[in-house]
Formats: C-alpha cells, structure tokens, sequence
C-alpha cells in the first residue's frame, strides 16, 4: 500500500507535496536566524501594543489635549509600517527559503531604534498616567521651594536687621558735629555746679521720660510734644542717654526753647546706684556665656532662628533699654509719668492722660490682642513650671512705647523688686527670649490700666495697611519695626509724619545732609 501512494505520488503529484513540507519543516530547524527573527518581531508588536495601549488612556483622560494621543498613535504607527515595509516582508514569508541576513540586522537595528525612542517617551509621559508619582515629584518640589523660602527668609531678616540697626552717615555726622560744638564751647552746655532747676523736680508739672542715644529722634519726640501742648511750659522731659551721646544731646536741647519746655538731659552713669550689684542685667552683661550669645559674629548663629534674630541685637541687654524699670528710683518726687520711647510722634496734647483715673493700677498703656495674637503666651514659655503656674497665657498684651506710669503705685507694689526677680530667674532665658517686654508683661502683670487705642496707635515700622483716619486720630503714633523714619528703608507713606518735626533749618542738621 505504501509503495503505490509512493509510486502514485510520483504519478499524481502528491508524493511531490509531502517532501515539500518536509523540506520546509528541515529548513526551519536548519535556519539559525529564525529564533532571532522571530524575537525581533515579539519586542516590535509588544511595543506597539503598549504604544497603543498609553495611546488608549491619554485618550481617555484626555491629556494635554490630544498631543499624548497623537505621539502614542504615531509611534506604534512606526512599528506597523516597519513591518510592512517590502524589504522586510520577505522575512516573515512562509516559503523555505532562509533569511537574508543583512536584512535581518537591518530590521533589528530600526526596531531597537523605535523601541529606544517609545520607552523615552514612556518614561517623561509617565507621570502624567502615575498619580503616585505625580504627587511625589510634587512634594519634592514644595520641599525644595521651602528650602530655598526659609533660606532666603533668613538671609533677609538678617539684611533687614543690619539696615534697620545701621547708623546712617548724616545721622552719625549730626552727632559727631555736635560733639565738636561741645567740646570747642564746654561753658555754654555744662550743668556741672550749676543747682537743679525747680520745674526738674515739680510733681505738678508733666513729667516725661526719654531714654535714646539717637540725637535725632529724641528731638523729634521733644518737638512733636511741645508744639501740640496745650501749655508747653507745664512740661518737662528727662532725657537720658549714654556717655558717648551725652555731649551731642546737650547742645541738641541747648540750641532752641522748645517753646519754654524744661529739658534735662543726663547720661546713664550720672545714676550711681545703676550697677551690678544691683541691676540684674548688668550682672548677666558680665557673663560669658551671654557675651558669647550677642557679640559671637558668626552668620550662621544670627540666622539659626528666623524668629527670635532680632534678639540677638545687643541693645536688649542695654540698661538703657531697661531703665523704664526703675523710675521711681530715677525721680523719687514725682507721682506720675509718662514714658515716651524714641520712636514715636507726639500728634496731640497729652495733659489728657494726668486726669485718667488709674484705679490704683501702676501701668497706663493700650492693649495690643485681638483673637489669638498679642496673648501673654507668644511672649513666654509656658512650658516652664514658674511662668505656668504664675500666668494666664490668653491674658491681653500690651505696648511699651507710650505708658503712663503712677509712681505711688509702683512703690506700694513693688514693682522694681518684681522685675529682678523674674530677671534673675531667666538668666538663661529658659522664661522668655529677651527684651523688655516680657518681663514688663510679668511685672505689671494684673496692674495694667487698658488705655483707649487712640492715645497710641503703633505699626508705622512694619504695617503698611495702617488707615490714615486711625493714624490722625491718635495722640501718639508708633513707628516700631524695622522701618524706623529715620532709615531709608522707612515707608514713604508715613515718614512724613516724622520728617515735620526735624529741625532742618539748624545749622548742624543741614551741614550734614539729614533727608536727603
């Protein structure tokens, strides 16, 4: 039977078909290049697929419009007519025949090429499919952007505290200028050996205090208060300053009337029972410690803390800065005064103050809270066991730069023996930063009389939104901040409310450029 199929084969063709399968199915064990062609076409239709497939879900997220969908739909485009293209059709033809290998190596590297060009375009279309990444690659971002804010941040705090605590030349000009009047003429500006005038001592008189080393400015406060008093002759103001200042401020307040003011003008060392032995600040000056905190002049220590720099200016550690906290030591006659920093303006008659009744309390001054900001417990640290248990941290704050002090009051209260003993205890300031705030907050703590907001109305060296109705209603206004008046970094907006009461048309002050 077998021989005629065979012999019949050969007669009707059939055996002819046989040994051609037969053929074919021995050339493709033969033919080493198949399994390489055959893997060049699963990598080019696996990839064409994924192409369509990321094609697919642009379309339905509608991304970037239809870009996305064009560039997947274009690429496994490529990878269908590559196929097509005639010089490779041959390849994928089933007759025996074995593949031409130059074109074989032809076709691998085309496909290499647009399978390296479709993972490209993968990989940076990736995180528009990956939400996970997406929101990852986000919030590196912020956190790099944070890091550059909080960098920046602090070098601008520390450009903006070494603007505001710069002298300015005029400023320094004016007082080395005045100093050289006082030297070339000591007879006209002397007080030595001449007795205390009267009106110094007078407890019927309004008595204010100023503490400054700025010439300008406390001449400033002293011209704004007698040309809006009433009766400028009822009113006198102790100036004190320092040492080095003292020359430049006496011939400062010799060199007009100040509308028949009384002036008296003293250096913080005319006040002998101000030393370390007794003045808690002094004695901690004199640690190492504490010298190592302020005068260290390293950038990296003045910029660790953004928040509490400006702490680290010396002047908080001036006794100049503190001696608002011994007043009624400085002038045991009087029975009331007001204290005035050296950055304010006076806008109106303030006699009105003297007929407030105090209610026994010590400290006449304006509340600053409102909500949850100026409470006691942004000003200290209520973790501590002592300021817990002595305070209520959602008690109102109040501003120094304007305060009204009953003198009688502080006596009976003991005001001054309060105040170094909280300062004794945060020598290490583990109860509050520094300054003078804080502890002026614990002193007066529950004897604060809240004054109506227009006597004081403060910002003007930090709040550019101040309303110019608020800021002509007030008695005195307040240019705490960095933006002092004097600067050229004040705001033009409000320094001339300032710039009125500099006496331009002095000798001195124009010799110098001052405002310009």
């Amino acid at each position: 039977m077998k021989m005629s199929l065979v012999e019949r084969g050969s007669d009707g063709g059939v055996a002819h078909g046989f040994e051609s399968i037969r053929r074919s199915i021995l050339a493709l064990k033969t033919d080493p290049l198949k399994p390489r062609l055959d893997q060049i076409r699963k990598q080019a239709d696996d990839h064409r697929s994924l192409a369509l497939v990321y094609s697919s879900y642009a379309r339905k997220l509608k991304l970037e419009s239809s870009k996305l969908v064009r560039i997947f739909a274009e690429l496994s485009r490529n990878f269908s007519d590559l196929m097509n293209k005639p010089q490779y059709r041959t390849l994928f033809s089933n007759d025996a025949s074995p593949a031409d290998e130059s074109a074989l190596r032809q076709l691998e590297k085309e496909v290499k090429e647009r399978i390296k060009t479709t993972r490209q375009v993968i990989g940076d279309a990736k995180e528009s499919f990956d939400n996970q990444l997406k929101i990852q690659k986000l919030k590196d971002t912020i956190f790099a952007v944070n890091e550059q804010l909080t960098k920046a941040k602090k070098q601008g705090a520390f450009s903006s505290l070494i603007a505001a605590k710069s002298i300015p030349k005029s400023l320094h000009c004016l007082s080395m200028r005045l100093m050289e009047e006082r030297i070339a003429h000591p007879e006209k500006y002397s007080t030595e050996g001449k007795p205390t005038p009267p009106e110094v001592e007078d407890p019927n008189l309004y008595h204010y205090a100023l503490f400054s080393d700025n010439v300008v400015a406390a001449s400033v406060v002293v011209n704004s208060a007698t040309k809006n008093a009433k009766e400028p002759w009822k009113h006198v103001f102790h100036v004190v300053t320092d040492k080095m200042n003292l020359g430049a401020m006496q011939v400062m307040f010799k060199l007009k009337d100040y509308n028949g003011a009384h002036i008296e003008v003293k250096a913080v060392e005319d006040y002998k029972f101000l030393n370390s032995s007794y003045v808690p600040v002094l004695k901690q000056l004199e640690s190492a410690n504490l010298q190592r905190f302020y005068f260290e002049n390293k950038l990296e220590n003045a910029t660790k803390d953004t928040t509490n720099m400006k702490f680290r200016n010396p002047k908080y550690l001036s006794i100049l800065n503190h001696l608002r906290f011994y007043l009624p030591e400085m002038y045991p006659k009087l029975h009331k005064i007001l204290f005035l920093d050296d950055d304010i303006v006076v806008q109106k008659d303030l006699t009105g103050l003297w007929k407030i009744d105090m209610d026994g309390k010590v400290n006449g001054a304006v509340e600053t809270c409102f909500g949850s900001f100026h409470r006691y417990a942004q000003y200290m640290n209520f973790s501590h066991p002592l300021i817990k248990a002595k305070f209520n941290p959602k008690a109102c704050a109040w501003a120094y730069g304007m305060n009204f002090f009953d003198l009688d009051a502080w006596r009976r209260e003991k005001c001054t023996e309060e105040y170094h003993y909280w300062q004794n205890l945060n020598e290490n300031r583990t109860l509050w930063k520094l300054g003078t705030l804080p502890p002026g907050l614990i002193t007066y703590y529950a004897t604060t009389k809240p004054l109506d907001k227009s006597w004081h109305v403060l910002g003007l060296g930090y709040n550019p939104s101040i309303s110019m109705d608020e800021i002509n209603n007030a008695a005195v206004v307040h240019f705490n901040g960095n933006m002092k008046p004097w600067l050229d970094i004040a705001m033009a907006q409000f320094k001339p409310l300032w710039t009125k009461y500099v006496d331009y048309e002095l000798d001195f002050v124009q010799a110098c450029n001052f405002g310009i």
